[in-house]
Protein backbone atom coordinates (compact mmCIF):
# COMPACT_ATOMS: atom_id res chain seq x y z
CA UNK A 1 0.00 0.00 0.00
CA UNK A 2 2.68 2.34 0.82
CA UNK A 3 4.30 1.87 -2.25
CA UNK A 4 0.91 2.74 -4.23
CA UNK A 5 0.36 5.35 -2.55
CA UNK A 6 3.89 7.04 -3.35
CA UNK A 7 3.20 6.17 -7.11
CA UNK A 8 -0.15 7.68 -6.75
CA UNK A 9 1.65 10.82 -5.95
CA UNK A 10 4.48 10.54 -7.62
CA UNK A 11 5.43 13.80 -10.03
CA UNK A 12 5.96 13.40 -13.63
CA UNK A 13 9.23 15.00 -14.37
CA UNK A 14 8.55 17.92 -17.23
CA UNK A 15 10.55 19.52 -20.12
CA UNK A 16 9.43 23.27 -21.02
CA UNK A 17 10.82 23.51 -24.20
CA UNK A 18 8.57 24.53 -26.80
CA UNK A 19 9.81 21.74 -28.62
CA UNK A 20 8.77 18.84 -26.39
CA UNK A 21 7.51 16.00 -28.71
CA UNK A 22 8.74 13.78 -31.77
CA UNK A 23 7.51 14.95 -34.82
CA UNK A 24 4.20 12.68 -35.21
CA UNK A 25 1.55 15.59 -34.72
CA UNK A 26 1.91 18.48 -37.44
CA UNK A 27 2.52 22.12 -35.88
CA UNK A 28 0.27 24.35 -38.09
CA UNK A 29 -1.83 26.70 -35.31
CA UNK A 30 -0.81 30.26 -35.34
CA UNK A 31 -3.01 32.70 -32.50
CA UNK A 32 -5.99 33.09 -34.75
CA UNK A 33 -6.40 29.60 -35.31
CA UNK A 34 -6.11 28.71 -31.93
CA UNK A 35 -8.44 31.16 -30.90
CA UNK A 36 -10.94 30.08 -33.71
CA UNK A 37 -10.80 26.45 -32.01
CA UNK A 38 -11.37 27.89 -28.68
CA UNK A 39 -14.30 29.85 -30.32
CA UNK A 40 -15.44 26.39 -32.18
CA UNK A 41 -15.22 24.73 -29.03
CA UNK A 42 -17.12 27.62 -27.34
CA UNK A 43 -19.95 28.71 -28.84
CA UNK A 44 -22.45 26.52 -29.64
CA UNK A 45 -24.97 24.68 -28.21
CA UNK A 46 -24.62 26.61 -25.00
CA UNK A 47 -26.07 29.88 -26.69
CA UNK A 48 -28.13 28.26 -29.21
CA UNK A 49 -29.50 25.44 -26.90
CA UNK A 50 -28.90 25.30 -23.01
CA UNK A 51 -29.48 28.55 -22.18
CA UNK A 52 -33.48 27.80 -23.51
CA UNK A 53 -33.10 25.01 -20.86
CA UNK A 54 -31.42 26.92 -17.87
CA UNK A 55 -33.93 29.97 -18.19
CA UNK A 56 -36.96 27.87 -18.01
CA UNK A 57 -35.78 25.34 -15.42
CA UNK A 58 -33.41 27.60 -13.44
CA UNK A 59 -32.64 30.99 -13.56
CA UNK A 60 -35.33 32.60 -15.73
CA UNK A 61 -34.44 36.18 -16.84
CA UNK A 62 -31.72 36.33 -14.51
CA UNK A 63 -30.04 33.75 -16.47
CA UNK A 64 -28.03 36.86 -17.67
CA UNK A 65 -26.62 36.95 -14.61
CA UNK A 66 -26.05 33.24 -14.67
CA UNK A 67 -23.66 33.83 -17.27
CA UNK A 68 -21.83 36.03 -15.88
CA UNK A 69 -21.18 34.28 -12.49
CA UNK A 70 -20.12 30.90 -15.03
CA UNK A 71 -17.94 33.91 -17.00
CA UNK A 72 -16.11 34.50 -13.93
CA UNK A 73 -15.22 31.50 -12.71
CA UNK A 74 -14.06 30.33 -16.02
CA UNK A 75 -11.99 33.83 -16.53
CA UNK A 76 -10.63 32.74 -13.37
CA UNK A 77 -9.21 29.09 -14.38
CA UNK A 78 -8.78 30.28 -17.92
CA UNK A 79 -5.43 32.65 -16.11
CA UNK A 80 -4.86 29.54 -14.76
CA UNK A 81 -4.08 27.52 -17.93
CA UNK A 82 -2.67 30.05 -19.81
CA UNK A 83 0.65 30.19 -17.44
CA UNK A 84 0.60 26.56 -17.32
CA UNK A 85 -0.21 26.72 -21.22
CA UNK A 86 3.30 28.82 -21.76
CA UNK A 87 5.04 26.84 -19.05
CA UNK A 88 4.04 23.23 -20.45
CA UNK A 89 3.18 23.29 -24.04
CA UNK A 90 2.00 19.45 -24.42
CA UNK A 91 -1.42 18.27 -25.24
CA UNK A 92 -2.06 16.88 -21.92
CA UNK A 93 -3.88 20.19 -21.11
CA UNK A 94 -5.12 19.81 -17.04
CA UNK A 95 -4.11 16.24 -17.25
CA UNK A 96 -0.41 17.36 -17.82
CA UNK A 97 -0.70 20.19 -16.06
CA UNK A 98 -1.87 17.98 -12.70
CA UNK A 99 1.10 15.03 -13.55
CA UNK A 100 3.78 17.90 -13.12
CA UNK A 101 2.35 19.39 -9.92
CA UNK A 102 0.12 16.96 -7.70
CA UNK A 103 0.74 13.20 -8.94
CA UNK A 104 -0.38 10.57 -10.86
CA UNK A 105 -2.91 10.24 -9.35
CA UNK A 106 -4.86 13.40 -9.39
CA UNK A 107 -3.66 13.46 -12.97
CA UNK A 108 -5.70 10.17 -13.41
CA UNK A 109 -9.09 11.28 -12.00
CA UNK A 110 -8.34 14.50 -14.16
CA UNK A 111 -7.86 12.70 -17.30
CA UNK A 112 -10.47 10.32 -17.05
CA UNK A 113 -13.11 13.26 -15.67
CA UNK A 114 -11.72 15.38 -19.26
CA UNK A 115 -13.11 12.76 -20.88
CA UNK A 116 -16.48 13.92 -19.54
CA UNK A 117 -15.68 17.37 -20.92
CA UNK A 118 -14.49 16.37 -24.46
CA UNK A 119 -16.15 13.03 -25.30
CA UNK A 120 -19.81 14.04 -23.95
CA UNK A 121 -19.74 17.27 -25.05
CA UNK A 122 -19.08 16.66 -28.40
CA UNK A 123 -22.23 13.76 -27.61
CA UNK A 124 -24.71 16.85 -25.83
CA UNK A 125 -23.98 19.24 -28.67
CA UNK A 126 -24.66 16.23 -31.22
CA UNK A 127 -28.14 16.36 -28.99
CA UNK A 128 -28.91 19.87 -29.97
CA UNK A 129 -27.57 19.90 -33.26
CA UNK A 130 -30.27 17.42 -33.77
CA UNK A 131 -33.26 19.27 -32.35
CA UNK A 132 -31.91 22.32 -35.03
CA UNK A 133 -31.57 19.90 -37.71
CA UNK A 134 -34.81 18.26 -37.16
CA UNK A 135 -36.75 21.81 -36.78
CA UNK A 136 -35.55 23.27 -40.04
CA UNK A 137 -36.67 20.29 -41.67
CA UNK A 138 -39.66 20.45 -40.38
CA UNK A 139 -40.14 24.33 -42.07
CA UNK A 140 -39.33 21.98 -45.14
CA UNK A 141 -42.32 20.41 -44.78
CA UNK A 142 -39.77 17.05 -44.23
CA UNK A 143 -40.91 15.48 -40.63
CA UNK A 144 -38.88 12.74 -39.33
CA UNK A 145 -40.05 9.65 -37.00
CA UNK A 146 -40.16 11.08 -33.69
CA UNK A 147 -38.60 7.40 -32.85
CA UNK A 148 -35.17 7.98 -34.84
CA UNK A 149 -34.68 11.51 -33.59
CA UNK A 150 -35.21 11.59 -29.77
CA UNK A 151 -33.33 9.79 -27.13
CA UNK A 152 -34.14 6.01 -25.72
CA UNK A 153 -33.39 7.36 -22.24
CA UNK A 154 -34.80 10.25 -20.89
CA UNK A 155 -34.53 11.74 -17.14
CA UNK A 156 -37.66 11.31 -15.29
CA UNK A 157 -39.38 13.30 -12.63
CA UNK A 158 -37.63 11.44 -9.78
CA UNK A 159 -34.08 12.21 -11.47
CA UNK A 160 -33.55 8.60 -12.34
CA UNK A 161 -33.20 7.62 -16.47
CA UNK A 162 -35.90 5.94 -17.56
CA UNK A 163 -37.02 4.84 -21.33
CA UNK A 164 -38.91 6.74 -23.63
CA UNK A 165 -39.79 5.10 -26.12
CA UNK A 166 -37.33 5.99 -29.36
CA UNK A 167 -34.84 3.82 -31.00
CA UNK A 168 -32.29 6.24 -31.35
CA UNK A 169 -31.10 9.40 -32.42
CA UNK A 170 -30.24 9.06 -35.76
CA UNK A 171 -29.23 12.83 -36.74
CA UNK A 172 -26.73 13.31 -33.41
CA UNK A 173 -24.77 9.54 -34.67
CA UNK A 174 -24.65 11.16 -37.90
CA UNK A 175 -23.14 14.33 -37.46
CA UNK A 176 -20.43 12.98 -35.32
CA UNK A 177 -19.14 10.36 -37.67
CA UNK A 178 -19.13 12.78 -40.19
CA UNK A 179 -16.35 15.29 -37.81
CA UNK A 180 -14.57 12.55 -36.80
CA UNK A 181 -13.81 11.75 -40.35
CA UNK A 182 -12.43 15.29 -41.03
CA UNK A 183 -10.34 15.18 -37.73
CA UNK A 184 -8.88 11.70 -39.53
CA UNK A 185 -7.23 13.28 -41.74
CA UNK A 186 -5.86 16.40 -40.30
CA UNK A 187 -5.84 19.34 -37.44
CA UNK A 188 -5.32 21.68 -40.51
CA UNK A 189 -7.62 20.81 -42.90
CA UNK A 190 -9.56 20.89 -39.48
CA UNK A 191 -9.07 23.87 -38.40
CA UNK A 192 -9.69 25.57 -41.57
CA UNK A 193 -13.21 24.27 -41.64
CA UNK A 194 -13.79 25.25 -38.40
CA UNK A 195 -12.30 28.78 -38.67
CA UNK A 196 -14.95 29.32 -41.79
CA UNK A 197 -17.57 28.15 -39.31
CA UNK A 198 -16.80 30.25 -36.50
CA UNK A 199 -17.06 33.26 -38.80
CA UNK A 200 -20.20 32.70 -40.05
CA UNK A 201 -21.51 32.14 -36.64
CA UNK A 202 -20.64 34.75 -34.77
CA UNK A 203 -22.01 36.87 -37.68
CA UNK A 204 -25.39 35.72 -37.66
CA UNK A 205 -25.08 35.50 -33.71
CA UNK A 206 -24.45 39.73 -34.17
CA UNK A 207 -27.29 39.71 -36.54
CA UNK A 208 -29.64 38.22 -34.09
CA UNK A 209 -28.86 40.86 -31.37
CA UNK A 210 -29.18 43.64 -33.81
CA UNK A 211 -32.43 42.53 -35.17
CA UNK A 212 -33.82 41.29 -32.05
CA UNK A 213 -33.29 44.36 -29.83
CA UNK A 214 -36.69 45.86 -31.66
CA UNK A 215 -38.81 42.99 -30.19
CA UNK A 216 -37.28 42.76 -26.69
CA UNK A 217 -40.38 43.06 -24.36
CA UNK A 218 -38.75 44.19 -21.22
CA UNK A 219 -41.87 43.19 -18.81
CA UNK A 220 -40.54 39.99 -19.37
CA UNK A 221 -37.19 40.60 -17.62
CA UNK A 222 -39.29 41.09 -14.20
CA UNK A 223 -39.24 39.53 -12.04
CA UNK A 224 -35.91 39.35 -12.87
CA UNK A 225 -35.22 36.68 -10.49
CA UNK A 226 -38.44 34.84 -10.25
CA UNK A 227 -39.41 33.38 -6.71
CA UNK A 228 -37.98 30.07 -5.37
CA UNK A 229 -41.19 27.58 -6.33
CA UNK A 230 -40.09 25.63 -3.10
CA UNK A 231 -37.52 23.28 -4.85
CA UNK A 232 -33.31 24.02 -4.47
CA UNK A 233 -32.44 25.35 -7.62
CA UNK A 234 -35.70 25.93 -9.72
CA UNK A 235 -35.71 29.96 -9.99
CA UNK A 236 -34.65 32.54 -6.95
CA UNK A 237 -30.84 33.31 -6.16
CA UNK A 238 -30.79 28.86 -5.77
CA UNK A 239 -31.52 29.02 -9.06
CA UNK A 240 -29.04 31.19 -10.65
CA UNK A 241 -26.75 29.77 -8.99
CA UNK A 242 -27.85 26.15 -10.13
CA UNK A 243 -27.85 27.95 -13.83
CA UNK A 244 -24.42 28.77 -13.75
CA UNK A 245 -23.41 25.79 -12.37
CA UNK A 246 -24.97 24.19 -15.31
CA UNK A 247 -24.27 27.01 -18.30
CA UNK A 248 -20.47 26.28 -17.36
CA UNK A 249 -20.51 24.03 -19.77
CA UNK A 250 -21.36 26.24 -22.49
CA UNK A 251 -17.87 28.37 -21.91
CA UNK A 252 -15.81 25.15 -21.23
CA UNK A 253 -14.14 24.92 -24.50
CA UNK A 254 -11.74 27.76 -24.44
CA UNK A 255 -9.37 24.99 -23.08
CA UNK A 256 -9.71 22.90 -25.90
CA UNK A 257 -6.82 25.01 -27.68
CA UNK A 258 -4.22 24.53 -24.83
CA UNK A 259 -4.27 20.46 -25.88
CA UNK A 260 -3.41 21.55 -29.55
CA UNK A 261 0.03 22.98 -27.83
CA UNK A 262 2.47 20.01 -29.91
CA UNK A 263 0.13 21.82 -32.78
CA UNK A 264 0.48 25.21 -32.11
CA UNK A 265 3.95 27.13 -34.22
CA UNK A 266 4.72 28.85 -31.08
CA UNK A 267 2.64 27.52 -27.74
CA UNK A 268 4.15 29.37 -25.15
CA UNK A 269 2.72 32.97 -26.65
CA UNK A 270 0.13 32.15 -29.06
CA UNK A 271 -2.20 29.43 -26.56
CA UNK A 272 -2.65 31.75 -23.57
CA UNK A 273 -3.72 34.27 -26.11
CA UNK A 274 -6.08 31.45 -28.00
CA UNK A 275 -7.26 30.45 -24.38
CA UNK A 276 -8.34 34.39 -23.07
CA UNK A 277 -9.18 35.49 -26.43
CA UNK A 278 -12.09 32.85 -26.62
CA UNK A 279 -13.44 33.45 -23.42
CA UNK A 280 -13.89 36.82 -23.94
CA UNK A 281 -15.59 36.90 -27.21
CA UNK A 282 -17.69 34.30 -26.11
CA UNK A 283 -18.88 35.55 -22.70
CA UNK A 284 -19.69 39.26 -24.61
CA UNK A 285 -21.68 37.12 -27.33
CA UNK A 286 -23.52 34.86 -24.54
CA UNK A 287 -24.99 37.95 -22.46
CA UNK A 288 -26.21 39.81 -25.44
CA UNK A 289 -28.16 36.73 -26.82
CA UNK A 290 -29.52 35.86 -23.67
CA UNK A 291 -30.68 39.10 -22.53
CA UNK A 292 -32.51 39.09 -26.34
CA UNK A 293 -34.00 36.10 -26.15
CA UNK A 294 -35.09 36.22 -22.54
CA UNK A 295 -37.11 39.73 -24.01
CA UNK A 296 -38.52 38.22 -27.14
CA UNK A 297 -40.17 35.28 -25.33
CA UNK A 298 -41.41 34.25 -21.93
CA UNK A 299 -38.97 32.30 -20.46
CA UNK A 300 -41.36 29.50 -19.89
CA UNK A 301 -41.22 28.65 -23.25
CA UNK A 302 -38.10 28.37 -23.62
CA UNK A 303 -37.56 24.85 -22.49
CA UNK A 304 -36.87 23.24 -25.75
CA UNK A 305 -33.76 22.10 -28.13
CA UNK A 306 -34.09 25.22 -30.33
CA UNK A 307 -34.97 28.34 -27.93
CA UNK A 308 -33.76 30.64 -30.45
CA UNK A 309 -35.73 29.35 -33.10
CA UNK A 310 -38.96 29.51 -30.64
CA UNK A 311 -38.40 33.16 -30.33
CA UNK A 312 -37.86 33.63 -33.64
CA UNK A 313 -41.46 31.76 -34.28
CA UNK A 314 -43.01 34.38 -32.11
CA UNK A 315 -42.02 37.27 -34.17
CA UNK A 316 -43.50 36.95 -37.59
CA UNK A 317 -41.57 40.30 -38.52
CA UNK A 318 -38.38 38.13 -38.36
CA UNK A 319 -39.07 35.34 -40.25
CA UNK A 320 -36.71 36.53 -42.78
CA UNK A 321 -34.05 35.73 -40.00
CA UNK A 322 -35.84 32.17 -39.03
CA UNK A 323 -33.82 30.18 -41.22
CA UNK A 324 -30.83 32.12 -41.20
CA UNK A 325 -30.33 31.69 -37.43
CA UNK A 326 -31.14 28.03 -37.54
CA UNK A 327 -28.79 27.58 -39.82
CA UNK A 328 -26.17 29.82 -38.02
CA UNK A 329 -27.19 27.04 -34.47
CA UNK A 330 -26.22 23.83 -36.96
CA UNK A 331 -22.97 25.65 -38.08
CA UNK A 332 -22.10 26.75 -34.52
CA UNK A 333 -22.71 23.27 -32.83
CA UNK A 334 -21.56 21.99 -35.96
CA UNK A 335 -17.85 23.42 -34.82
CA UNK A 336 -18.32 22.50 -31.14
CA UNK A 337 -18.54 19.12 -32.35
CA UNK A 338 -15.44 19.18 -34.44
CA UNK A 339 -13.42 20.96 -31.82
CA UNK A 340 -14.92 18.48 -28.86
CA UNK A 341 -13.69 15.53 -30.77
CA UNK A 342 -10.09 17.28 -31.29
CA UNK A 343 -9.55 17.64 -27.61
CA UNK A 344 -10.15 14.36 -26.65
CA UNK A 345 -7.89 12.16 -28.94
CA UNK A 346 -5.32 14.40 -27.34
CA UNK A 347 -5.61 13.79 -24.18
CA UNK A 348 -5.92 10.11 -24.83
CA UNK A 349 -2.63 10.09 -26.45
CA UNK A 350 -1.01 12.20 -23.44
CA UNK A 351 -1.97 9.69 -21.30
CA UNK A 352 -1.11 6.56 -23.54
CA UNK A 353 2.44 8.09 -24.19
CA UNK A 354 2.57 7.99 -19.83
CA UNK A 355 1.77 4.42 -20.13
CA UNK A 356 -1.82 5.15 -18.44
CA UNK A 357 -3.81 3.53 -21.26
CA UNK A 358 -2.74 1.12 -23.67
CA UNK A 359 -0.26 2.47 -26.40
CA UNK A 360 -2.33 1.94 -29.74
CA UNK A 361 -4.50 5.43 -27.88
CA UNK A 362 -0.83 7.22 -28.95
CA UNK A 363 -0.12 6.21 -32.49
CA UNK A 364 -0.40 8.83 -35.03
CA UNK A 365 -1.15 8.40 -38.64
CA UNK A 366 1.88 8.02 -40.69
CA UNK A 367 0.56 10.84 -43.39
CA UNK A 368 -2.28 12.48 -41.91
CA UNK A 369 -0.27 13.22 -38.48
CA UNK A 370 -3.29 13.01 -36.47
CA UNK A 371 -4.02 10.40 -33.72
CA UNK A 372 -5.71 8.42 -35.89
CA UNK A 373 -6.57 5.54 -33.67
CA UNK A 374 -7.69 7.55 -30.82
CA UNK A 375 -9.57 9.57 -32.71
CA UNK A 376 -11.99 6.83 -34.19
CA UNK A 377 -12.45 5.18 -30.54
CA UNK A 378 -13.48 8.93 -29.50
CA UNK A 379 -15.91 9.04 -32.28
CA UNK A 380 -17.70 6.03 -31.98
CA UNK A 381 -18.70 5.99 -27.81
CA UNK A 382 -19.53 10.01 -28.78
CA UNK A 383 -21.40 8.94 -31.62
CA UNK A 384 -22.97 5.80 -29.14
CA UNK A 385 -23.86 8.07 -26.37
CA UNK A 386 -24.94 11.41 -28.16
CA UNK A 387 -27.93 9.00 -29.75
CA UNK A 388 -28.88 7.11 -26.99
CA UNK A 389 -29.07 9.72 -23.99
CA UNK A 390 -30.59 13.60 -23.32
CA UNK A 391 -29.03 17.06 -23.55
CA UNK A 392 -30.22 17.29 -19.98
CA UNK A 393 -28.19 14.35 -18.19
CA UNK A 394 -25.36 15.06 -20.46
CA UNK A 395 -24.40 18.61 -19.61
CA UNK A 396 -24.95 18.05 -16.23
CA UNK A 397 -21.73 15.38 -16.32
CA UNK A 398 -19.92 17.70 -18.22
CA UNK A 399 -20.67 20.48 -15.89
CA UNK A 400 -18.82 18.92 -12.88
CA UNK A 401 -16.36 16.74 -14.40
CA UNK A 402 -14.95 20.21 -16.07
CA UNK A 403 -15.63 22.25 -12.88
CA UNK A 404 -13.34 19.77 -10.93
CA UNK A 405 -10.69 19.83 -13.70
CA UNK A 406 -10.38 23.69 -13.37
CA UNK A 407 -10.80 23.38 -9.37
CA UNK A 408 -7.39 20.92 -9.50
CA UNK A 409 -5.59 23.63 -12.69
CA UNK A 410 -6.15 26.20 -10.01
CA UNK A 411 -4.60 24.60 -6.94
CA UNK A 412 -1.56 23.48 -9.19
CA UNK A 413 -0.61 26.39 -10.21
CA UNK A 414 0.42 27.43 -6.57
CA UNK A 415 1.88 24.32 -6.08
CA UNK A 416 4.12 25.31 -9.20
CA UNK A 417 5.00 28.45 -7.65
CA UNK A 418 6.78 26.75 -4.72
CA UNK A 419 8.08 23.86 -6.83
CA UNK A 420 9.61 25.73 -9.67
CA UNK A 421 9.43 29.44 -8.88
CA UNK A 422 12.50 30.52 -11.51
CA UNK A 423 11.30 28.50 -14.32
CA UNK A 424 10.41 30.34 -17.38
CA UNK A 425 6.91 31.54 -18.10
CA UNK A 426 5.49 33.52 -21.08
CA UNK A 427 2.48 34.80 -19.19
CA UNK A 428 2.02 34.74 -15.29
CA UNK A 429 -1.09 34.38 -13.47
CA UNK A 430 -1.23 38.50 -12.20
CA UNK A 431 -2.06 38.30 -8.60
CA UNK A 432 -1.53 34.52 -8.36
CA UNK A 433 -2.68 33.67 -4.06
CA UNK A 434 -6.06 35.36 -4.52
CA UNK A 435 -6.86 34.47 -8.25
CA UNK A 436 -5.81 30.52 -7.65
CA UNK A 437 -7.63 30.27 -4.71
CA UNK A 438 -10.54 32.17 -5.34
CA UNK A 439 -10.75 30.64 -9.15
CA UNK A 440 -10.90 27.06 -6.53
CA UNK A 441 -13.44 28.08 -4.76
CA UNK A 442 -15.62 29.62 -7.20
CA UNK A 443 -15.25 26.18 -9.22
CA UNK A 444 -15.43 24.01 -6.57
CA UNK A 445 -18.21 25.80 -5.32
CA UNK A 446 -20.44 25.93 -8.22
CA UNK A 447 -19.99 21.96 -8.08
CA UNK A 448 -22.71 21.48 -5.19
CA UNK A 449 -25.46 23.90 -7.04
CA UNK A 450 -25.68 20.69 -9.59
CA UNK A 451 -28.48 18.02 -8.44
CA UNK A 452 -27.58 15.67 -6.78
CA UNK A 453 -27.87 12.61 -9.00
CA UNK A 454 -25.37 14.35 -11.03
CA UNK A 455 -22.35 13.56 -8.14
CA UNK A 456 -23.92 9.67 -8.10
CA UNK A 457 -23.07 9.27 -11.46
CA UNK A 458 -19.68 11.09 -10.44
CA UNK A 459 -18.69 8.51 -7.69
CA UNK A 460 -19.62 5.73 -10.51
CA UNK A 461 -17.37 7.42 -13.56
CA UNK A 462 -14.50 7.47 -10.87
CA UNK A 463 -14.70 4.27 -9.29
CA UNK A 464 -14.54 2.99 -13.10
CA UNK A 465 -12.25 5.08 -13.75
CA UNK A 466 -9.70 4.32 -10.84
CA UNK A 467 -10.55 0.20 -11.73
CA UNK A 468 -8.98 0.57 -14.63
CA UNK A 469 -6.09 2.77 -13.24
CA UNK A 470 -5.44 0.32 -10.65
CA UNK A 471 -5.60 -2.58 -12.77
CA UNK A 472 -4.11 -1.10 -16.09
CA UNK A 473 -2.44 2.18 -15.38
CA UNK A 474 -0.78 1.81 -12.42
CA UNK A 475 0.80 -1.55 -13.93
CA UNK A 476 1.98 0.11 -17.14
CA UNK A 477 2.68 3.47 -15.63
CA UNK A 478 5.95 4.84 -17.52
CA UNK A 479 6.91 7.19 -14.20
CA UNK A 480 6.67 3.76 -12.34
CA UNK A 481 8.92 1.56 -14.68
CA UNK A 482 11.54 4.73 -14.92
CA UNK A 483 12.02 4.79 -11.53
CA UNK A 484 12.34 0.82 -11.12
CA UNK A 485 14.85 1.32 -14.23
CA UNK A 486 12.71 -0.84 -16.79
CA UNK A 487 12.45 1.48 -19.54
CA UNK A 488 14.02 0.58 -22.37
CA UNK A 489 17.02 2.92 -23.68
CA UNK A 490 15.37 5.27 -26.87
CA UNK A 491 11.73 4.36 -25.87
CA UNK A 492 10.45 7.81 -26.72
CA UNK A 493 9.17 9.86 -23.66
CA UNK A 494 6.19 12.92 -23.78
CA UNK A 495 7.98 14.87 -21.41
CA UNK A 496 11.19 13.61 -20.93
CA UNK A 497 13.70 14.11 -17.69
Amino acid sequence: MSAFLRQFFAVQPVNTSANTGDGRLKRALGPWALTAIGLGATIGSGIFVLTGTVAANHSGPALTLSLLIAAFGCGLAALCYSEFASFLPVSGSAYSYAYATLGEGIAWFIGWNLMLEYMLSASAVAVGWGGYVTNLLADAGIHLPSQLVNAPFGKLENGHLGLTGAVINVPAVLIVALMSALLYIGVKQSSAVNTLMVMLKVGIIVVFVLAGLSFVDTSLWHPYVPPNTGTRGHFGWSGVLSGAAIIFFSYIGFDTASTTALEARRPQRDVPLGILGALVISAVLYVAMAAVLTGMVPFQKLDVDAPVAVALDAHPQLSWLGTLVKLGAIIGMTSVILMSLLGQPRILLAMADDGLLPPAMSRCHPRFKTPHVATVVTGVLAALIGGLFPLDVLGELISIGILLAFTVVCIAVLVLRKTRPDAPRAFRVPFAPVTCVLGAIVCFGMTFWLPWDTWVRLVFWTALGYSVYGFYGYQHSRLRASVRGEVAPGTPSRVPE
